[in-house]
């Protein structure tokens, strides 16, 4: 069996665990994290749930869950409805999307991809013309 370590990042995910009083059908929620470019797991990558509100907007606190060795994480008892979910790893850009629970298990499978170069104003480009490329030729008198 797989563990994971729950950190409670604040009184948010109460309206998550709160809504087991009001008879909310809950999911048990499966997380394989895994490399884009060759599918190898991704160990120790955080996997950040937020609840989102009907609106689509996020709303306070949320769990943060840990990745194994195999990339592998889980939670049980979250509540149906939209969840946002974020995943972050170094070496990784941060990934995010919002889910709708709606069965009782879910098997989400994230990919991870390796970060973008960045772009700078200072670096040539190859799209340009150098400056002496952008005058009008001259013609010679004959």
């Amino acid at each position: 069996m797989v563990s994971a370590v729950v950190i409670v990042l604040g009184a948010g995910m109460v309206g998550l665990a709160g809504a087991q009083d009001d008879d909310v059908p809950m999911s048990d929620l499966r997380f394989v994290v895994v490399r884009d470019y060759n599918g190898k797991p991704v160990r120790n990558a955080a996997v950040v749930l937020h609840p989102v509100n009907r609106k689509g907007k996020q709303e306070r606190g949320g769990l943060e869950l840990k990745t194994d060795g195999e990339g592998r994480t889980n939670i049980d008892g979250i509540p149906y409805g939209p969840l946002r979910v974020q995943v972050l790893a170094p070496g990784f850009q941060t990934f995010g999307e919002d889910y709708k629970i709606d069965k009782a298990t879910m098997e989400i499978t994230v990919k991870l991809k390796r970060p973008g170069g960045q772009y700078s104003v200072y670096e040539n480009h190859g799209d340009e013309k150098k400056a002496d490329d952008k005058k009008p030729s001259e013609q010679k008198p004959q």
